[in-house]
C-alpha cells in the first residue's frame, strides 16, 4: 500500500478503537456524546478520501478494493448520522430513568467498538480475520441490545447471542473447510487464507469441499444477515435494543454479513466445477421476502414491525445478487445503499415517536400528522421511500431488480412481484392509523435531533430523481467486478 492510503486505512480502525478506549474511561456524558460522534465524523472522512487515493496494492491482512470502499464509505456515513441522533436520544433516556451515566459511558465505547469491528471486516484481506472482527461487532451488538436490563431486553439479547453464535459457528466452520480446499494448492500458512490470493488460485480447489463450505459460509452469515429461517432473532433484538442501534443493526450490521457472502460467492463462482451459488441466494432471498411480507401484517410492535421490513429488503438483495450479471448486481448495490438510508431514517423517526408517545405499541400511536406535523409527515415519507413508491429511491432500485429478473428468468419475478406488493399493502395499511386520524398518546414535545433524519431522507429523495454520472459509473464497475 502507498503511505497515504494506508495512514486513511489505519485511521479507519484506529480511530474508533481508540475512541472506544477513551470513552470507557470518560464519566461526562454529554463529553462523550459529543466525543463518539466526533470520532465517527472523523471515520467517515477517513473512508470519504478512498474514494480520491490510488488504489493500494493489497497486504496480508487489509484491502481496499472499489467493492469494500463502496461498503466502507456508507458503513461509516450511517455511523456519523447515527452518532449525532444518538447524542441527543441516549440523553433523553437519562433524563426519564432508563439509563444511569454509566451505562451511557458503556454504550458510547460500544458503539466505537461496533464500528471498529464492521471497519475491520470490511478492510480485512484475511477470511480468518473478516470472521473475527465479525464476530466482535456481533458480540457488542449484543451488549448493547440489552442494556436496559429489562426482562425482555435480556431475552432478547440471550436469543440474539445464542443465534449469532450459532451463526458465528457454522460461519468459522465454513473459512475452516476453505482453508482446507487452498491447502494443497496454494500451501499452509496465511496465504490459504488472503482473499487475493485465494481468487487467484481457486479453480484448482477440491469443488466438492468448496461447494460444502459455501453451504456452512451462506448459513452462518446468513445467520447475520436475517435471512429466513435464519432470522428469529432480528425482531427481538430492534424491539427492545436503544433505537440507535436498531438503525445501525438494520443500516449496516447487516450489510456487513452480505459483504462476507459476496467475497465467498466471487471465489466459488471462480471455480468451475463447483456448484452455483446465485440459487442458493434466489431461494433464501425469495423466502424472506415472502416470509417478511406476511408477518407485516400481524405486528404490534412499531419496532418489529420495521424489523420485518428489513428482513424482507435483505431478501430482495440477495435475489438480486443471486440473479447476478451486471443489471442485477447493480441494483443490489443500489438498493443496499438506499434501504441503509431509509431504514435507519425510518428507526430514527421511530425513536422520536417512541420517546414522545412512552410507548411503542402501534395501537396507542395515532395521529402523528396532527399531533407532531413534522414528525408524523417524515414517518409517511419513509414508510413511502421503503414501501417502493416513486419518485424515491427504493422504488428505482426495485424497478431495476425485477427489470433485471423478467429479462433473464421472467418466472422469478412473479414471486419477487408477489412479495413486494404484499408487503408494500402491510406498510401502507399501518402507516395509515399511525399518521392520520384522531390523535392518540402523550402530546410531548420531540427533544431529539430531526437533522439526521433529514439528512437521509433527502439523500434518498434526491437518489430517486437523480444519480449523478460518477456514482453510476462506481456502482457499474462494482457490479461488474462481481461477475
Amino acid at each position: 500500500m502507498n503511505t497515504m492510503t494506508v495512514d486513511v486505512v489505519t485511521a479507519i480502525l484506529v480511530i474508533p478503537i481508540g475512541s472506544a478506549a477513551l470513552l470507557a474511561l470518560l464519566p461526562n456524558y454529554r463529553l462523550t456524546a459529543r466525543l463518539n460522534m466526533l470520532a465517527s465524523f472523523l471515520t467517515f472522512l477517513a473512508a470519504g478520501s478512498l474514494f480520491f487515493l490510488e488504489r493500494p496494492a493489497p497486504g496480508s491482512y487489509l484491502l481496499i478494493d472499489d467493492l469494500n470502499i463502496v461498503f466502507i464509505v456508507l458503513n461509516t456515513f450511517i455511523g456519523f448520522t447515527t452518532s449525532v441522533f444518538s447524542a441527543s436520544y441516549i440523553a433523553h433516556e437519562l433524563e426519564t430513568g432508563r439509563l444511569t451515566p454509566n451505562h451511557l459511558r458503556f454504550y458510547h465505547a460500544m458503539y466505537q467498538v461496533l464500528m471498529f469491528g464492521m471497519n475491520l471486516a470490511l478492510v480485512a484481506n484475511n477470511i480468518g480475520l473478516m470472521w473475527v472482527a465479525i464476530e466482535l461487532a456481533t458480540l457488542s451488538t449484543v451488549l448493547m441490545v440489552g442494556m436496559y436490563r429489562t426482562h425482555e431486553s435480556l431475552e432478547a439479547a440471550w436469543k440474539y447471542f445464542i443465534l449469532g453464535s450459532v451463526g458465528i459457528a457454522l460461519a468459522l466452520f465454513g473459512t475452516i473447510l476453505f482453508y482446507l480446499a487452498a491447502l494443497p494448492v496454494v500451501g499452509e500458512g496465511l496465504d490459504a487464507m488472503t482473499w487475493t490470493i485465494l481468487i487467484d488460485h481457486v479453480a484448482s480447489f477440491d469443488p466438492a469441499l468448496l461447494n460444502v463450505a459455501f453451504v456452512f459460509l451462506l448459513l452462518g452469515y446468513g445467520t447475520k444477515v436475517g435471512l429466513v429461517p435464519l432470522h428469529a432473532w432480528l425482531p427481538d433484538a430492534h424491539a427492545e435494543g436503544p433505537t440507535p442501534i436498531s438503525a445501525v443493526l438494520s443500516g449496516l450490521l447487516l450489510n456487513v454479513a452480505l459483504y462476507a457472502i459476496l467475497r465467498f460467492k466471487l471465489l466459488l463462482a471462480a471455480n468451475p466445477g463447483a456448484i452455483a451459488p446465485g440459487p442458493l441466494l434466489i431461494t433464501m432471498g425469495l423466502t424472506s421476502l415472502i416470509f417478511a411480507a406476511f408477518m407485516l401484517y400481524r405486528r404490534r410492535d412499531i419496532k418489529r414491525m420495521f424489523a420485518y421490513s428489513s428482513i424482507e429488503h435483505m431478501g430482495i438483495i440477495a435475489f438480486a445478487f443471486g440473479m447476478g450479471g451486471p443489471l442485477a448486481n447493480f441494483a443490489g448495490l443500489l438498493h443496499m445503499t438506499m434501504h441503509s438510508l431509509t431504514k435507519s431514517a425510518i428507526f430514527f423517526a421511530v425513536g422520536h415517536i417512541a420517546q414522545v408517545k412512552g410507548t411503542q405499541k402501534i395501537a396507542d400511536i395515532r395521529g402523528l400528522t396532527v399531533s407532531h406535523p413534522l414528525l408524523g409527515w417524515s414517518l409517511v415519507v419513509g414508510v413511502v421511500a421503503i414501501a417502493g413508491l416513486p419518485p424515491l429511491g427504493v422504488f428505482m432500485s426495485e424497478f431495476l431488480v425485477v427489470s433485471s429478473s423478467f429479462a433473464r428468468a421472467p418466472w422469478l419475478a412473479i414471486p419477487l412481484v408477489f412479495g413486494i406488493l404484499v408487503a408494500f399493502g402491510a406498510l401502507l395499511l399501518r402507516v395509515g392509523g399511525l399518521a392520520f386520524g384522531e390523535p392518540v398518546g402523550s402530546p410531548a414535545p420531540v427533544e431529539a435531533s430531526y437533522i439526521p433524519m433529514f439528512a437521509h431522507l433527502t439523500l434518498v429523495l434526491a437518489a430517486g430523481i437523480y444519480l449523478p454520472q460518477p456514482l453510476v459509473s462506481w456502482f457499474q464497475n462494482v457490479a461488474a467486478v462481481l461477475g
